[in-house]
């Protein structure tokens, strides 16, 4: 969207007439512009940079245009620490017990994207119920799913 307002000319064709027709229909359903006249208006704002320095305007007003933050990169595992919790979970007495990896070294992972999940049973319980816990990237708490 960005590079419709800046008017690079890579930007893609398809996207600019659908954001002057959207703009255009709004200008005359809002009145600012004569009925028919409103994808002319629309492109002019657009041509003339006036949409892009609105676009400033407003993003300067709610903090500025910020640059998303990246995934980060899985490096390594500590493999003394995940033996650990399997062996807390119950594994390799308890069936349902087990620790399963969502991702491996060399991923990049998003904020709140599941690292692994942590599988255990429950002690008593005629059943042996299972419970399982996810641990996130940091954004977001562990998360059960039972």
């Amino acid at each position: 969207m960005l590079v419709v307002l800046h008017t690079t000319p890579d930007a893609p064709r398809d996207l600019r007439a659908r954001a002057a027709t959207l703009a255009g229909a709004l200008l005359e359903m809002a009145g600012a512009a004569a009925l028919g006249a409103g994808l002319a208006l629309a492109l002019y704002t657009l041509d003339s940079g006036q949409a892009r320095d609105r676009f400033e305007r407003i993003c300067r007003a709610q903090g500025g245009l910020r640059t998303p933050p990246r995934a980060a990169c899985v490096q390594a595992f500590d493999n003394r620490k995940l033996a650990r919790l399997a062996k807390l979970a119950g594994t390799p007495e308890r069936p349902v017990a087990r620790l399963h990896l969502e991702i491996r070294p060399g991923d990049e992972v998003a904020r709140g994207q599941p690292l692994f999940s942590l599988h255990a049973q429950t002690r008593g319980g005629g059943g042996g119920a299972g419970v399982c816990a996810r641990l996130c990237a940091p954004g977001r708490r562990h998360r059960p799913d039972w």
